[in-house]
């Protein structure tokens, strides 16, 4: 298996598109959105090229960007998908804890997925997300399918943007 096929490097690209997506969006003073790193703590570092070659996380990371569209708060988590069905698995309690409290404190929050079985991007509302998840505590299907999504939030490439997910948050606003 070649190095960028591996497990470790997944969902990589998506989130070099997303974060074109965010330079060009501040570049035209439409959001300012910024990759929330995961901390983590080096246990063990090479003394002859610094480099870590040890580390575990130090605590659990919440979404992957959090920022502002003009002046709205926005969180969300990138996910890359390789089949029509999305497992809940891939979603962690309390990422969907962050996201409950932050939706309560006037913000919007989503996941973005990629389906690159059909080289598609999704704008998944919070709302549906719960529907999901709710379903899936209740002792429901533990996944969702692509054909159970809303058509309408499936995002388009325009204007250089890699993946426009202003256009997604725009129709969630719409519809709150």
């Amino acid at each position: 298996m070649p190095a960028w096929n591996s497990r470790g490097l997944r969902g990589q690209t998506l989130e070099e598109l997303i974060n074109l997506t965010n330079q060009k969006y501040m570049e035209n003073k439409l959001a300012l959105i910024q990759k929330i790193p995961t901390p983590i703590k080096p246990m063990r570092i090479d003394s002859q090229t610094r480099q870590i070659t040890l580390a575990f996380f130090e605590q659990r990371s919440t979404v992957d960007y959090i920022g502002a569209v003009q002046g709205i708060p926005v969180c969300f988590d990138a996910k890359e998908c390789t089949q029509d069905t999305f497992p809940l698995q891939n979603i962690h309690e309390h990422q969907i804890g962050f996201m409950q409290q932050f939706e309560e404190q006037g913000g919007i929050s989503f996941l973005l997925i990629y389906y690159s079985c059909k080289d598609i991007f999704y704008y998944l509302t919070y709302k549906d997300l719960m529907k999901f998840w709710k379903r899936a505590k209740n002792g429901g299907r533990k996944s969702f399918c692509y054909n159970e999504l809303d058509a309408r939030y499936q995002l388009s490439t325009y204007n250089g943007v890699c993946v426009h997910y202003l256009e997604g948050i725009q129709r969630d606003l719409e519809e709150r």
